[in-house]
């Protein structure tokens, strides 16, 4: 592990007097290393010897004043403690700029994996890797059975209109990282925008579920859903729908190193199965899910293209990036197809 001011974004001599008064019977000599994992903000593990704790806050450099929300991830965790949908425990918030300069907060340390690729899932065989995808469903279903004011997060967002800001913040989005011309994105945000269905009950909404985003133990037990950071209450069958193109856009781009396909290892739950499973334990209206599928793939296509905007210039890192703006078409043909076969 790295020690002392070695760690990015988190100096051990100005936070380790602040976490033995946050914590009581924390040591002296904190150890700590930077996770991987997280869309954004910065995750690391930090030990005193004896336990370890997680430590979040936003990541380095300039950010928007309403991004990387500290409060609002640790608010949402805390909140879900007390209902069945498995969070890790939270433990101190810091807003005290004094400290490392941003807010952060220290959180439980779970033990658990989260699978990202099919090649981590396929050595446990179909058997196993098909009960841990129906966790993934049964946890998101029970997110969703939550209700918002009974466990003090009625004021968590602004779910009134959320699926039309839904449409046009992407629209933004896209038009932000223009290249190209995209006739098919045009269509489909048309189609959207004049097709937004009555939202379904109120909801806790994750933002971007998926099985790289829990913790699942050697008994195959999913012990910890985290990255919350894009959470807020709206309409969660968003979540349901992204977690599902999610996984059409790992099979058209199979062996990619970008974008994650756990959802391609043998045994994991089917598109079908999925919905057919949520929908026994929801009683939410799936009449309009192709809206949802549609949205979810034009939210993908804002977000790859923004990326295959930075490749263009030389602003990524990593393989895999060449491959991203390929991935648009099949994207864009999948959202129209939606709208028509959920209908």
């Amino acid at each position: 592990m790295t020690t002392g001011t070695e760690l990015p974004g988190l100096e051990l001599e100005r936070f380790t007097p602040w976490l033995r008064a946050a914590i009581p019977g924390a040591g002296p000599d904190l150890s700590g290393r930077v996770l991987a994992g997280g869309k954004s903000n910065l995750t690391y593990e930090v030990t005193d010897g004896a336990t370890a704790w997680i430590v979040r806050r936003p990541p380095l450099g300039h950010v928007l004043a309403t991004a990387h929300d500290m409060t609002r991830e640790y608010r949402v965790m805390a909140a879900l403690r007390q209902t069945s949908v498995p969070v890790p425990a939270m433990y101190a918030l810091c807003e005290d700029p004094e400290v490392l300069g941003v807010p952060f907060y220290v959180m439980e340390r779970v033990e658990g994996r989260p699978y990202r690729r099919a090649t981590e899932l396929a050595p446990l065989g179909p058997g196993r890797t098909g009960a841990i995808s129906a966790a993934l469903v049964d946890t998101l279903a029970d997110l969703h059975a939550v209700d918002p004011a009974a466990v003090g997060l009625a004021d968590f967002g602004r779910p009134a209109g959320f699926l039309a800001r839904q449409v046009h913040r992407w629209k933004k989005q896209l038009d932000a990282s223009y290249t190209r011309d995209l006739p098919l994105a045009q269509e489909l945000y048309a189609r959207l925008a004049a097709a937004v269905p009555p939202e379904s009950a109120v909801g806790i909404v994750h933002g971007d579920y998926r099985l790289d985003n829990v913790l699942t133990d050697e008994r195959d037990r999913l012990v910890a859903v985290i990255d919350w950071e894009m959470a807020t209450l709206g309409d969660p069958l968003t979540d349901l729908a992204l977690m599902l193109v999610y996984a059409r856009l790992a099979g058209q781009l199979v062996g990619g190193a970008v974008v994650a396909d756990a959802s391609e290892a043998p045994g994991f739950l089917t598109e079908a199965e999925i919905i057919a499973r949520y929908t026994a334990r929801s009683d939410r209206d799936m009449s309009n899910f192709g809206f949802y599928l549609g949205l979810a793939a034009f939210k993908l296509v804002a977000i790859l293209e923004g990326v295959h905007y930075r490749y263009l210039r030389g602003q990524t890192v990593g393989e895999g990036f060449d491959s991203i703006g390929a991935a648009v078409h099949p994207l864009l043909e999948t959202g129209l197809t939606a709208l028509e076969d959920h209908r």
